[in-house]
């Protein structure tokens, strides 16, 4: 899981908190194990929280959820308004999540489970907004997906370790001198 809360301060650390557990409670409490089954129990576990406060919360999480299988080599993804990307004989593919974060929602409508077939070698890539969304650069501007997918094309030969320090270092150079405006995870595995 790859997630990220919307919010600042006190409000987006009690979101996190919240989502967190409700991510918890939807699999060890319920042993739930499919993503998208994960995501709906976590966003009526969150939904059933928000509605006890007193103020309302507009704040949520955006989450790309995988389970991946090693024995029958299939992945399962859901995902809040993020996507995953795999790569594979240097072709990287795009499974998009749901237009919806886990929080209030005028618009709620249950999260797709996406069901893929695995190859040896495949490279499996969740991550948050904040690689992409991350300002720098000659001209100060948002790094944005399109590059982020031509960089980790340009770095998936390498070692998982390899890659880290490539996507480090890029990051690094990329801000320069400018603050880091998100927190970044990124998180890869190879089959």
């Amino acid at each position: 899981a790859a997630a990220d809360c919307t919010g600042h301060g006190v409000p987006g650390a009690m979101v996190s908190v919240v989502c967190h557990n409700a991510l918890n409670r939807a699999v060890r409490e319920f042993g739930l194990t499919q993503p998208a089954d994960i995501l709906n129990k976590t966003q009526e576990l969150v939904t059933e929280t928000f509605e006890k406060s007193e103020s309302r919360v507009k704040d949520g999480m955006d989450i790309s959820l995988c389970c991946i299988n090693r024995k029958s080599m299939r992945l399962d993804f859901a995902g809040a308004n993020n996507p995953v990307y795999i790569i594979r004989d240097g072709e990287l593919t795009e499974i998009k999540g749901d237009k919806q974060s886990i929080g209030i929602n005028e618009d709620y409508h249950a999260f797709t489970n996406h069901p893929y077939e695995l190859k040896k070698g495949d490279l499996i890539y969740s991550f948050s907004d904040g690689f992409a969304d991350q300002f720098g650069g000659d001209k100060g501007k948002k790094f944005k997906y399109k590059p982020f997918k031509t960089l980790l094309l340009s770095i998936h030969k390498y070692s998982m370790e390899e890659q880290k320090k490539h996507l480090d270092a890029f990051f690094m150079t990329w801000k320069g001198e400018l603050e880091q405006v998100d927190d970044v995870c990124v998180i890869g595995v190879q089959v």
